[in-house]
């Protein structure tokens, strides 16, 4: 108990909570010494360890003054996911202004608790394409299922974390406690990037069209005739029971104590290991496309993934949580290979894997992709980089729970890097909006690949021959699902 408050409380800043010295005036102050490249640069910073992960985002929502604005697939009410909504809270009673915007599909907040904290002044919340969770009754969703499947499956999986226009996140970790390692059961391998400078207006730009869109809606024209008037005593008595949650002493480790002490040191360390140059920031317009293909027709994202990875010119190495490929992206493989170019894939095992549908598209291909001369390497379950990766590894280490594959990176020809929300299947290539960052540096190309190469050394993954594969690693229960699976014709729903 005592390691899952800590995970919480690093996310909602009560600094307060003991004597710490402040960390800055203003976040454009810490920025200072990069003025003269932020106009026209980018500064990157590739976010390896969940927990560094978190502390980035706990430090900059602490700094903000101005504005936060946030874009996530999954907003859980776990120990991170309320809290990370108490530090929102407690940003916007400091008078910045706040924006959450949530994908509708697994959004599993109280009503009341979204229109609480939507009724401050200075917070708003849009839920987007609100077809299944958020004011939908079972038979309402049925009903959009039935009359509109592809509007119904087509989900925002953008990740996005913006803070003041001036410095943003983004990578594969929703909001969640699995995905900044403190799950007792199942936590992530996954990766983020923290950017400083011009590529940021472009997620800002981003993020105000989704905002913009119809596609995102009001929580208050969703929800105010479901749980209607909520009275200032209720708001306030919610306020109260968050906050004090939050800033109890006594649920601060010491571990967690020495993260907030040290976090200023710790942002000078990472703007001083920045890299400089341009980055592209990839995205997909609100819907992905017309639908016109229905469960088909591609977008914005894949376009300029495809483009990307038809440049190559010796190797590309990809890591991806899922692995299927839709035929137009057996084509592209293909002919990359028939040039000669080398193509390895880090993904998960039936052993690692948290979505057994999305397994079996794998592993009706994977015979193919070895014929193909595809290098394939499947996470095991606990692998060895689990203990460096794991800052709280000692205290976790007794629950024994899986590391699973979530980060979605490629490398190509070992200077031009992808790291964003895009796995390698026909969900993303189709129908889920999607973000990431195209950046070309020898230095973050060098940094990914040798990431890349650790996960799949043989103490962390298994390499996948026409003879062997670990699928009987796992009990005969989860085989006969996958078995179940792979005979369903689910393949453009992967």
């Amino acid at each position: 108990m005592t390691y899952l408050l800590a995970g919480i409380l690093i996310m909602t800043l009560t600094i307060k909570a003991y004597a710490v010295t402040p960390l800055v005036q203003r976040m454009d102050e810490f920025c200072t010494p990069c003025n003269d490249k932020i106009a026209t640069q980018t500064g990157s910073y590739i976010l390896e360890k969940g927990e560094e992960a978190l502390i980035s985002r706990a430090w900059l929502a602490e700094n903000a003054t101005q504005t936060i604005d946030v874009q996530y697939f999954i907003w859980s009410t776990d120990n991170i996911g309320i809290l990370a909504g108490e530090a929102l809270l407690t940003a916007a009673e400091r008078g910045v202004k706040v924006r959450v915007l949530v994908d509708d599909l697994l959004v599993d907040a109280q009503s009341q608790t979204l229109l609480i904290l939507a009724a401050h002044p200075n917070v708003s919340i849009k839920i987007y394409n609100p077809q299944h969770s958020v004011g939908v009754s079972f038979w309402r969703r049925v009903k959009n299922v039935l009359t509109n499947f592809h509007g119904a499956n087509q989900r925002m999986h953008d990740k996005a974390a913006i803070f003041d226009g001036v410095i943003g996140v983004t990578g594969g970790r929703n909001m969640a406690d699995e995905y900044f390692d403190y799950d007792h059961d199942y936590n992530f391998r996954d990766r983020d990037i923290l950017l400083v400078g011009r590529a940021v207006k472009d997620m800002s730009a981003n993020f105000d069209e989704f905002w913009a869109s119809p596609l995102s809606v009001d929580v208050e024209d969703i929800l105010a005739e479901e749980v209607g008037a909520i009275d200032d005593a209720q708001i306030q008595s919610h306020i109260e029971t968050l906050h004090a949650y939050a800033q109890d002493e006594a649920n601060f480790s010491p571990l967690v104590r020495d993260m907030l002490k040290n976090l200023p040191k710790h942002f000078a360390e990472i703007f001083n290991n920045m890299q400089w140059g341009d980055v592209q920031y990839i995205s997909d317009t609100p819907g992905k496309n017309d639908g016109s293909a229905f469960l088909a027709g591609g977008g914005e994202s894949t376009d300029l993934l495809a483009k990307q990875l038809l440049s190559a010119k010796q190797r590309i190495l990809i890591q991806s949580p899922y692995l299927v490929f839709p035929e137009e992206g057996m084509d592209l493989l293909q002919s990359l290979l028939d040039q000669g170019i080398s193509v390895d894939i880090s993904t998960n095992s039936l052993a690692s894997t948290d979505n057994l549908m999305a397994f079996s598209g794998y592993a009706n291909q994977r015979k193919k992709l070895l014929k193909m001369g595809v290098g394939l390497y499947e996470f095991k379950p606990h692998p060895e980089i689990q203990q460096q990766l794991v800052q709280r590894y000692p205290a976790l280490k007794e629950n024994n729970p899986i590391f699973a594959i979530h980060a979605k990176s490629m490398v190509i020809d070992e200077t031009t890097i992808f790291i964003g929300t895009f796995n390698l299947d026909p969900r993303s290539a189709n129908l889920n909006t999607e973000v990431g960052v195209l950046i070309e540096n020898a230095v973050l190309g060098e940094q990914l690949q040798q990431s890349i190469l650790n996960d799949i050394k043989p103490e962390n993954s298994w390499k996948i021959t026409p003879e062997y594969n670990p699928d009987k690693e796992v009990g005969p229960g989860k085989r006969m699902k996958l078995w179940f699976y792979r005979i369903l014709p689910i393949g453009r729903l992967l």
